[in-house]
């Protein structure tokens, strides 16, 4: 199945947007990297797949305009080591961050402190909503909550039971996971909810916690997690408890891919990864090049950057045994650099 089309379109008419304004700046000659200007694309648990394809995009991107590109972060779910990792980021001056940040609040103040001494920063996948960060590039949260709302009642029906594994304190996750409920809440009065626990991506906590769930619930009928590393961990429960559960997650590994292969997972919904990647470095790229665009605004005397991008919709793809092949992560690195 492809993307979703109005996010799609979105996602494109934003692309042509900033490849104009890009491209009229290039005849210029203002939009090019000078030599060894560098950006960072920094996230948390660096050796999880999803980073594979939104750091390609980021190269690919940087490419076309001559610019050098690192990835960055901690191996660590675990906020403090991420901001330590961002900080050693700013000691090496990089011209600006791609930041996907592991909670909101606590990166307000070095996604600041970044901003004021010239280091422009977008945030993906994650926002930090109250920083000074210039721009914001996702799936849209709500959208994907409610796609996997509406294909659980198609599946099970609009009065049975259903559970939730969430990742509390992480922007894009909490979003899946509140808005799926409040749908069904206001939608589907008669789906009940009864199970809701946290498993913060660690598959062995998803195990543990969805076993809990199915043993006290013999009925439940399906199960929604916001990434894809508790869904592994909630799979191999329902698997062993041989109970007849339908599994939708957002977000794709390789073991969940081969899953829904196989018919364990009925569905996965993932982010459009490429195309936040590369939309993610022009954001970035065009907010450190902002003397290339004069806009219409009060931009100099109030002394922002006026490359300013509230929010750009990278799009979503549904997965399917149908399609699932398309989205194999070894396939899709056959004679790419991962570095």
């Amino acid at each position: 199945m492809k993307s979703t089309t109005w996010a799609g379109r979105l996602a494109t008419a934003t692309a042509a947007s900033c490849l104009m304004v890009a491209g009229t700046a290039q005849a210029q000659d203002t939009l090019r990297c000078a030599p060894g200007e560098t950006y960072v694309m920094n996230v948390m648990v660096s050796a999880h797949p999803y980073w594979v394809p939104v750091y390609q995009g980021f190269k690919q991107a940087a490419s076309a305009f001559g610019c050098e590109t690192v990835l960055s972060g901690t191996p660590d779910y675990d906020i403090t080591k991420q901001i330590a990792s961002f900080d050693q980021d700013l000691v090496k001056q990089p011209a600006g961050i791609l930041l996907h940040p592991m909670q909101s609040d606590p990166f307000i103040e070095p996604i600041n402190r970044a901003i004021d001494s010239g280091i422009d920063v977008v945030t993906f996948a994650a926002d930090s909503p109250l920083s000074k960060r210039t721009a914001y590039v996702t799936s849209d949260n709500l959208a994907e909550a409610k796609f996997a709302a509406e294909e659980i009642v198609k599946q099970v029906g609009d009065s049975a039971e259903y559970a939730v594994l969430e990742n509390p304190g992480q922007s894009n996750h909490d979003l899946r996971v509140t808005a799926l409920i409040a749908y069904m809440e206001q939608h589907y009065p008669n789906m009940k909810l009864v199970g809701r626990q946290a498993s913060n991506q660690d598959a062995t906590a998803a195990y543990r916690a969805t076993a809990a769930i199915l043993q006290a619930n013999p009925k439940l009928a399906a199960i929604w997690i916001p990434e894809a590393g508790s869904a592994e961990g909630a799979v191999t429960a329902i698997l062993e408890a041989k109970a007849d559960v339908l599994v939708m997650h957002a977000d794709i590994t390789p073991a969940t891919l081969e899953h829904i292969k196989a018919g364990n997972i009925h569905m996965a919904l993932n982010p459009n990864q490429g195309i936040q990647g590369y939309m993610g470095f022009m954001a970035v790229f065009l907010a450190a090049h902002h003397d290339g665009f004069d806009p219409f605004n009060d931009y100099k005397v109030s002394g922002y950057n006026p490359m300013q991008i509230p929010f750009i919709d990278n799009g979503f793809a549904v997965i399917t045994k149908a399609n699932a092949d398309s989205f194999d992560l070894n396939a899709y690195m056959q004679g790419r650099d991962p570095s």
